[in-house]
């Protein structure tokens, strides 16, 4: 096959993937460029005496999404990997031993809300009402939209204002649901992208209907085998991929103010008609131009853009299993809005916290060797704005957590616990290249949002793309994957408009 250009996606994260496959669906010839030596981006998969790990993303909560990008080349995702639903959503637990168990029965749900407070039963359902409200705008209607200009935006303000984005998830989840435990639990999903609930835009309520919609989802091998399937797709469709190329700047043509190719740490050029950045675009617009780029129109001053929290990820083993303990427990500590104010805004690394646990052993047993258990902990922290020294705050967390859970949900694990290491927010900058180590890049807020977030075309190098958590429509699965087909529009548009470099093969 003979073709007239290259369209070079930078990092193999789900976004790059997604879109690496969305280019290649309209014949465009694709390179796929990872600086690791494995794909995945965050969504790595770790391995130590005989325990498997997850390293980043482990609930999958719009499988349609990766399914639709199987059915551009007429596949099915079934023939790749084998995903089930999850009976137990997350399993919450509280300081003082409380629990509240959230599953896709909506029948156990009320039944468990009951238990705290009966009143809320209805709060719940008003509540769940209006999730899929601001879904039917935030979702169906923004998540795959471009946004290149305010007036987007300000055509929406009135169905936006009418859904109350204006109130924070935690303000929203509130105003329906009065019990004190269940405000907690039903305001969680913004941490689950790098959001505090008492800043991030009640847009992001629509989280919970979409769990209800679709089911909590894994992928039995973990998600690793989901980046496996995905391999083995844009290999079967044509996608040349390079590992190891660790991309130093992207080079742009000041005559025709286009994006010419990009260059790695080695000095490896790669001639591009078209970039993709799949990365932090924070990074991107500090590091990897030959001259400076402006920041888009419509973002904060860089002096005031606020970043997500850090993350601190304990990997561990256990010589004996905890079969009580469900696959996912969010355990929740005596402090709430005050500890996630030391988190998000005085940036503090403070003595108590609150914790995932993921237990994948718990549907999964291939993940740990027989009768053993494997774990991975997720303990939202500062990013490295808090100027913490993690040589020395790492072991002593790592030591604060294991104890914690010794003494609640998981008795004797200081006995048992094997094969231990983590990931600080100084690995999250190293190994990842995200600015202040941040787990999900710019925060969601809504002045971070939509057309105030990094745009996914820049407005004045059109030949160069963004995906990813730090694009809109923002980070979490559902988000990055959704980021690619807002790109996909845009390159159409690119395409039309420059019908000299469409770089489609032929024969």
């Amino acid at each position: 096959m003979n073709s007239s250009g290259r369209v070079v996606v930078i990092g193999s994260g789900f976004g790059g993937i997604a879109s690496a496959l969305r280019a290649r669906a309209k014949g465009l010839n694709v390179t796929l460029v990872e600086r690791l030596d494995t794909l995945g981006g965050r969504a790595q998969a770790f391995e130590k005496d005989g325990f498997k790990h997850d390293a980043g993303p482990t609930v999958i909560t719009a499988p349609f999404l990766f399914d639709e990008l199987f059915e551009l080349f007429g596949k099915s995702s079934a023939d790749y990997y084998k995903q089930v639903e999850l009976e137990t959503w997350y399993d919450f637990v509280f300081e003082d031993k409380k629990k509240f168990s959230y599953r896709g029965d909506i029948e156990h749900t009320y039944a468990e809300i009951a238990k705290f407070e009966p009143n809320d039963v209805a709060g719940y359902k008003k509540l769940l009402a209006m999730s899929e409200a601001i879904f039917k705008i935030g979702f169906e209607q923004l998540s795959a939209k471009p946004f290149t200009s305010p007036l987007g935006m300000i055509k929406l303000l009135p169905q936006l204002i009418k859904l109350k984005s204006y109130q924070t998830v935690y303000r929203f989840v509130a105003s329906y649901i009065k019990n004190p435990y269940l405000q907690k639990v039903f305001s969680i999903h913004p941490l689950l992208v790098g959001g505090n609930p008492y800043s991030t835009t009640s847009i992001y309520s629509l989280i919970h209907y979409l769990e209800r919609k679709w089911g909590i989802h894994f992928i039995m091998g973990g998600t690793g085998k989901l980046v496996e399937g995905l391999t083995r797709l844009m290999g079967e469709v044509g996608i040349e991929i390079t590992t190891g190329f660790d991309v130093d700047e992207i080079i742009i043509d000041d005559a025709s103010q286009k994006v010419v190719g990009v260059r790695n740490t080695a000095g490896a050029i790669l001639n591009a008609d078209m970039v993709i950045f799949n990365g932090d675009p924070a990074y991107a617009y500090e590091n990897l131009f030959n001259r400076k780029l402006s920041r888009p129109l419509g973002m904060k001053p860089k002096a005031v853009t606020q970043y997500s929290m850090g993350l601190y990820v304990l990997y561990f083993g256990t010589q004996k299993q905890f079969p009580e303990v469900a696959h996912h427990t969010i355990w929740l500590g005596s402090r709430h809005k005050e500890l996630l104010k030391d988190i998000f805004e005085r940036k503090i690394a403070t003595d108590d916290f609150s914790l995932y646990l993921h237990r994948p052993t718990a549907t999964d047993p291939s993940f740990a060797p027989a009768g053993c258990d494997s774990f991975y902990v997720l303990c939202p922290v500062p990013n490295l704005q808090s100027g913490t020294d993690w040589a020395k705050e790492g072991p002593r967390l790592r030591d604060r957590i294991v104890k914690s859970l010794d003494s609640t949900i998981l008795p004797g694990l200081e006995e048992c616990i094997v094969s231990d290491f983590y990931m600080t927010p100084a690995d999250f900058e190293k190994k990842y290249k995200s600015l202040w180590g941040a787990g999900f890049s710019i925060a969601p807020l809504f002045s971070q949002s939509a057309y105030f977030r990094f745009r996914n075309q820049d407005p004045k190098i059109d030949n160069l793309f963004f995906v990813g958590a730090g694009t809109h429509p923002g980070a979490g699965l559902p988000g990055v994957v959704s980021s690619a087909k807002v790109t996909d529009v845009l390159v159409d548009g690119y395409l039309k408009k420059n019908p000299s470099r469409v770089l489609v093969e032929t024969a």
